[in-house]
């Protein structure tokens, strides 16, 4: 269902605002995900706590904490378009008709972050030149972030 009061493209400090908070409440988890996955890891190998010095794979954790991000953003988009920071924001995504995405382009989305990211965060900085404020991500995944209008009290 389209957005229709919404006020085009939030500014990049509104974004990154969202992002803070978004990350604030996503880093707890990741830890959580990294201790129950360690915690499952020793238990498998045997290793007691406090008799083996005891390292998961950095590679491991790489992938729970990237999995977690995915998680978050997915499953918090594919409800109602917007994360808890988002809501804070007033900011909301939408595909390309003004729908809540799907989650095929969640997770797309959510990949085309990481790349987003790769060259200094080139594809971020991105929205300041773009005629329409998109991030990389938002042009490869057919999806876009609106600010919405203020609510009535």
């Amino acid at each position: 269902m389209s957005e229709p009061d919404a006020s085009g493209p939030p500014s990049l400090l509104r974004r990154l605002a969202a992002l803070l908070y978004d990350t604030l409440l996503v880093i707890p988890l990741i830890g959580v995900t990294v201790a129950i996955a360690s915690a499952i890891e020793m238990w498998l190998l045997g290793i007691r706590e406090g008799s083996d010095y005891y390292q998961m794979n950095p590679q491991v954790v790489q992938l729970l904490s990237i999995g977690c991000v995915a998680v978050f953003f997915t499953l918090f988009w594919r409800k109602g378009g917007q994360t808890l920071g988002m809501q804070a924001w007033r900011i909301k995504l939408v595909d390309e008709t003004g729908a809540t995405p799907g989650t095929g382009r969640c997770l797309l989305r959510c990949g085309a972050a990481l790349l987003s990211l790769l060259p200094a965060g080139l594809g971020y900085w991105w929205c300041l030149i773009d005629k329409r404020g998109l991030y990389w991500h938002d042009h490869l995944s057919g999806s876009h972030l609106l600010l919405l209008p203020k609510r009535e009290k």
